[in-house]
């Protein structure tokens, strides 16, 4: 637990502190929900400490943060939309004017006004919300598109290339720096089976198949707040890896993420499937907010789901071999375990592949 209180003096708060406890689920940066009195009223506010590890460069991932909350604001302004300042999030600024601070241990700081009456789901319940999460990322993407000026920073490089992430799984099971090579030789020649596949997306990137997009980059479920009463999707949050990419990677991500039969940390997989109906809306959600996609990007939506869930394994594996120092651990087996639960997925969308290609070609078609 940091010391809330000294954090919220490095930001223009305009409001007395009261208290802040942690909160989200995430993996990787550390989020707490803080209440202020300001005029007379009681707001909140997130104030997040960005893992400078994960993210070597903080100012260069702010400044991308800005640019993209500042135009889709002034974009759904110049639309009228009636809830521009809740569909978007908003930086508030450090005392010198930034859109991050310092602490006195080095720690990068930022800070977003609490958008209320949402809530967001690690898990997908239902239909309505599949295709509301969906239609959120595709219209953030919408919005995103027409952003000019240089291009963003890559906050973290080759994120989703799932050639080089086999690479660096293939290095760290050679190097074995935590003797843990011999556990998952079955693992290994499972990703091996498919390492062809690996290379299909960032093929059709290099050839200019599938034009690069500034897309969100992990669009998992819980990334998007929904609105508490109609379920409707409000605003796309953790924007931190959001930087030039492909919008195969932000469909696949979500796929990955809300069709499993059984959540991520499932041991027994045997009965591990795909929910075919959240998948259908999923796909109808991000085809009617991700109009731009092109003819080539719309015939390999299906494909990307299970590139990214083994992308996603093949990551899970590799920080299990190198002593799990990216992703946030609960017990000391838990990212072998979500490395098997994502190969358990990668099977069953296999077995699926035929049906969910069919289901893709019509509902593009019938917006033809």
């Amino acid at each position: 637990m940091h010391d809330l209180r000294e954090i919220s003096r490095l930001f223009d708060m305009r409001a007395a502190f009261l208290h802040a406890s942690p909160y989200g689920s995430g993996h990787i940066n550390d989020t707490y929900c803080a209440e202020y009195q300001a005029a007379g009223i009681y707001i909140r506010y997130i104030h997040q400490r960005i893992n400078h590890h994960v993210f070597p460069h903080p100012e260069k991932l702010m400044e991308n943060i800005e640019r993209v909350t500042q135009h889709s604001l002034a974009c759904l302004l110049e639309k009228n939309h009636p809830e521009a300042y809740r569909r978007t999030l908003t930086c508030i600024p450090a005392l010198d004017g930034k859109s991050y601070a310092r602490d006195a241990a080095g720690n990068y700081w930022r800070t977003y006004p609490f958008i209320e009456r949402t809530r967001s789901y690690d898990t997908i319940d239902n239909t309505t919300q599949a295709y509301q999460a969906a239609y959120g990322f595709g219209n953030f993407q919408n919005l995103t598109s027409s952003l000019t000026g240089k291009r963003l920073h890559e906050t973290i490089p080759h994120f989703h290339n799932t050639e080089m992430r086999l690479m660096h799984l293939l290095d760290a099971y050679a190097a074995d720096t935590h003797s843990r090579a011999y556990e998952v030789a079955k693992e290994i020649d499972f990703v091996m089976q498919r390492a062809t596949e690996t290379t299909k997306i960032v093929n059709l990137l290099n050839s200019g198949s599938i034009p690069e997009r500034i897309t969100h980059n992990d669009t998992k479920l819980n990334n998007i707040l929904l609105d508490e009463i109609t379920a409707e999707g409000v605003c796309v949050i953790d924007l931190d890896t959001t930087m030039p990419g492909c919008s195969l990677y932000d469909f696949g991500d979500m796929v990955r993420n809300a069709v499993p039969l059984l959540g991520e940390n499932s041991s027994d997989l045997s009965t591990m499937d795909v929910r075919i109906d959240i998948f259908t809306a999923l796909l109808d959600g991000y085809l009617d907010g991700a109009q731009f996609l092109n003819s080539t990007e719309k015939e390999h939506l299906a494909f990307a789901g299970k590139l990214l869930t083994l992308e996603c394994g093949m990551r899970f594996l590799t920080d299990y071999l190198q002593g799990d120092r990216y992703f946030k651990i609960k017990s000391p087996q838990q990212n072998i375990l979500r490395c098997r639960n994502q190969f358990a997925l990668v099977q069953a969308l296999e077995r699926r592949m035929t049906e969910l290609e069919d289901i893709t070609m019509q509902r593009v078609q019938m917006r033809s």
